[in-house]
């Protein structure tokens, strides 16, 4: 059994889009997906086999002030509007529709992690918790700490996934998968420090201390399971497919030039793969 995870990034998470679109190029139909943050939107159109529908996304709708903007953060508390990306534009009547349809009807058994803002745990949904046109656990998976407010749904409030479970690769072994790809969309060896995340921290800790914890400390979660990814790669289990340079770009930039760069390198890196659930 064949699995594959895509961490997510935000607007980094352009690369994985060009991963999946490779995969759906070469045929390849993994046996388990799994998609956090921004990843879950790449992991959805792959599954329904919609080809290239998140680098609109990411090079057209995200230059919308309706997608997100200081604006939006004025008026909502939020500065992403996820009810636009994953409402307006994504339901039936949308710009551009999920094909719920072929989403459902696919073999491929698809996961999305999310936080419970409450305990600070992980939450893993499937595609079966998923309702044609009520796209609510892609939502709660991108829910970036302070930048949004929490996603509520039926009283529990969810934050972005990446803050319990970056890369869920313990998950992808637990339900079953013999080797896993493992999308990153920053270099396999970056530094990454905790101080911004400390700051969200504290703005969390009076309403939800349990994620507050889980944000001040989520780099160093994200470290260790990186490591755990490169410990397995070397017994032929896992492949590490990332960017070996973004540059200067961060998790919301908006920079139309380096994203179309940034989608032909995770086209033109996901070519590892084949070989890779071949052997």
């Amino acid at each position: 059994m064949i699995g594959i995870v895509d961490v997510g990034g935000g607007t980094r998470g352009i690369y994985g889009a060009g991963v999946f679109d490779r995969c759906l190029d070469d045929g390849i139909i993994f046996d388990y997906v799994i998609g956090v943050s921004a990843g879950s939107a790449n992991a959805a159109a792959y599954t329904a086999g919609q080809r290239g529908r998140n680098y609109v996304f990411y090079t057209d709708y995200s230059f919308r002030k309706e997608y997100m903007s200081a604006g939006n953060l004025l008026k909502t508390g939020s500065y992403l509007s996820l009810d636009y990306i994953y409402g307006t534009l994504s339901n039936t009547d949308g710009d551009y529709p999920l094909d719920y349809d072929a989403l459902a009807a696919s073999p491929v058994n698809f996961d999305v992690v999310t936080t419970d803002a409450n305990t600070g745990e992980p939450v893993y949904l499937n595609k079966k918790d998923l309702k044609k046109d009520d796209y609510w656990f892609f939502k709660a998976s991108c829910c970036v700490p302070v930048v949004c407010r929490p996603y509520t749904v039926n009283g529990t409030p969810y934050y972005d996934g990446g803050i319990s479970d970056p890369v869920p690769l313990r998950r992808a072994f637990a339900m079953g998968c013999d080797k896993v790809v493992v999308i990153l969309t920053k270099p396999r060896d970056a530094e990454i420090s905790n101080k911004r995340n400390a700051l969200a921290g504290k703005i969390l800790q009076n309403k939800y201390p349990a994620s507050a914890k889980k944000v001040a400390a989520c780099n160093d979660l994200y470290l260790q399971s990186v490591e755990a990814a490169k410990r397995l790669e070397k017994e032929g289990k896992v492949l590490i497919i990332a960017p070996d340079d973004i540059g200067e770009l961060k998790t919301l930039s908006k920079d139309k030039s380096v994203l179309h760069k940034l989608y032909w390198k995770g086209y033109g890196d996901a070519a590892e793969i084949k070989k890779f659930i071949e052997t």
